[in-house]
């Protein structure tokens, strides 16, 4: 006859096979205005950053492909550290004041909307000449170490109005995209640039307008909330549990692969929503 383990190892057993099997979340949330300031790369005594995901965020666990996003906060006259990343591609965009990116060495005039993208290897800071605070949205995605990049001698740089806004694809004709960044095979985007990153773009919203709850298989994905309100979606996969949760300006989702995303404009207020999100390759670690 077998031997039954004592009640405190069966315990112990079952405990430690659910330490092993612990599910990482879908989805990460946060908050421009409530995240707190830390060290990166970049700071200095007049350019603060705000880590959102990936570097210097206290969850970076399950963010693989994106090596970081968050906001640099830059005071009037001043300056960012130089940074260069050998294996990391980059994209800045401009979330208010205006100012300067500094590429190779160069200043290039910046200011609200602007869009940025520097190449894996690339030395670039941003500076603010202005009177009001510079705010800049930070993106970065790993690329393989051994890939070959080249530096391209002028700074790939638009600006959203540039963008026409259009339907894509099979989303409601209650949403309109402007198409920023898309990866170097790309025909619809104002820079074909991306290595990982594959889409930054734009969306309006319609008042209770929406682009329906959806997922990407090979994606991951972030989301953050320009203006308007509504419902933004984060949960499980296709047929897992759609949560919707109240969103307001400045907060920020990040998806990972299969979670069940989308965003619900408000319609009571009848005001727009515009969201800025950008997808990525995965893995690339």
């Amino acid at each position: 006859m077998p031997k039954l383990l004592p009640l405190y190892l069966f315990v112990s057993a079952i405990a430690a096979l659910g330490a092993e099997r612990a599910v990482d979340p879908t989805y990460l949330y946060r908050n421009i205005g409530e995240a707190k300031f830390a060290e990166s790369d970049e700071t200095t005594p007049t350019c603060r950053y705000r880590p959102l995901f990936g570097a210097a965020d206290s969850e970076p666990a399950i963010v693989r492909g994106v090596a970081r996003f968050g906001e640099l906060t830059i005071a009037p006259g001043g300056k960012c550290k130089v940074v260069s990343y050998a294996a990391e591609e980059q994209i800045y965009y401009v979330l208010a004041g205006q100012g300067a990116a500094m590429y190779r060495g160069t200043p290039v005039a910046v200011r609200e909307g602007d869009f940025m993208y520097f190449a894996p290897g690339s030395e670039h800071t941003a500076a603010n000449d202005s009177s009001a605070t510079l705010r800049i949205v930070v993106m970065g995605f790993k690329v393989p170490a051994d890939g070959e990049y080249g530096i391209p001698v002028k700074l790939p740089m638009a600006h959203e109005s540039e963008a026409a806004k259009q339907v894509v694809g099979n989303h409601p004709s209650s949403t309109l995209y402007q198409l920023l960044v898309g990866d170097t095979s790309s025909q619809r985007d104002l820079l074909a640039v991306g290595h990982t990153v594959t889409s930054l773009f734009v969306m309006e919203f319609e008042p209770g307008g929406t682009n329906f709850s959806h997922h990407h298989a090979t994606e991951e994905e972030i989301y953050l909330l320009l203006d308007g309100e509504g419902e933004i979606v984060a949960g499980g996969g296709a047929d897992g549990v759609e949560g919707k949760h109240p969103a307001k300006p400045g907060d920020a989702y990040f998806y990972r692969l299969n979670a069940t995303m989308g965003f619900y404009a408000d319609a009571a207020r009848g005001r727009k929503a515009r969201m800025l999100a950008v997808r990525s390759r995965y893995p690339f670690n």
